[in-house]
């Protein structure tokens, strides 16, 4: 049987920037973006449209930031899709390649974040494991002096991009994809854990174990949902992507409220496994 032709939008560079204006992105502003390219409909171009897209809507003067987490980077204790033999775990731990932010690829993060990373110009923050990657002339500023005990807290990106007043765009994303709602968990009283990961030094890589808050994305679908029920979000298309324009600072301020009464230490489910390994 032939291939199906493609069905939906044919989208371009030149579509998804006039989308993105339309739904109200700024030149000049910053943007912290999610993203599914799949959402988006047939892109002529693919993860290189969209990224051209986003900074032609953001001008010389706006700057893209996108996750570029590396799961991969941890404790082969957690992994569970797959797993690996218990009696493998000290040799992986022992010859794991440190974390290098301008080698190490991202994982479970999409195609459009791994495109960012390697664009020209891009800046990597220095956490092994939940690092962010910005282009335009405020990368420098939001990717600094993030601290390797503190993933998505106040001495992370995302504590910058708040006082910058960066806005989130999730472009074809839910709200589960929403690295802003972690920051909340850092101002609430929540578990604390032990997390494992390979570090490069003068030496070579080698293993370290630090203590962390502990951070899960579990009722973030419930925890969006209401945020949009009770705060402003724009919302429209962008090609045939469901696309949210939203404050971050907003975001994190309602997540705060919102965790501390609906999530109890009971039912936290931690991320602390990569999302790639879990099942």
């Amino acid at each position: 049987m032939p291939t199906p032709p493609p069905t939906g939008p044919l989208v371009t560079r030149a579509t998804l920037a006039a989308d993105l204006r339309a739904l109200g992105v700024r030149p000049g502003e910053i943007v912290l973006a999610h993203s599914s390219l799949r959402s988006l409909g047939w892109v002529n171009g693919g993860p290189v449209a969209v990224v051209e897209g986003l900074l032609d809507a953001l001008g010389p003067d706006g700057t893209l930031v996108v996750p570029t987490q590396s799961g991969g980077l941890s404790d082969p204790a957690l992994w569970t899709s797959p797993p690996v033999p218990e009696t493998w775990w000290e040799t992986i731990r022992a010859t794991m390649p440190g974390y290098d932010p301008l080698v190490t690829p991202t994982r479970g993060v999409g195609v459009v974040p791994e495109t960012v990373r390697t664009w020209p110009g891009a800046l990597r923050s220095a956490h092994p494991q939940t690092s962010f990657a910005a282009i335009g002339p405020r990368a420098a500023k939001i990717v600094e002096d993030h601290a390797p005990d503190c993933r998505l807290g106040e001495l992370s990106p995302l504590a910058r991009l708040e006082a910058m007043d960066a806005r989130v765009l999730l472009l074809g994303a839910g709200y589960d994809s929403c690295t802003g709602f972690h920051l909340a968990e850092y101002r609430i009283p929540s578990p604390r854990v032990e997390v494992g990961r390979p570090v490069r030094t003068p030496e070579g890589s080698r293993w370290e174990v630090v203590t962390e808050v502990s951070i899960s994305s579990e009722r973030f679908d419930e925890l969006g949902a209401d945020f949009e029920r009770d705060r402003p979000v724009v919302r429209g298309p962008v090609g045939a992507a469901d696309t949210r324009l939203f404050p971050l600072a907003d975001a994190v301020a309602y997540a705060e409220r919102w965790l501390e009464t609906h999530r109890s230490r009971e039912e936290w489910v931690t991320d602390d496994a990569p999302a790639s390994r879990r099942s």
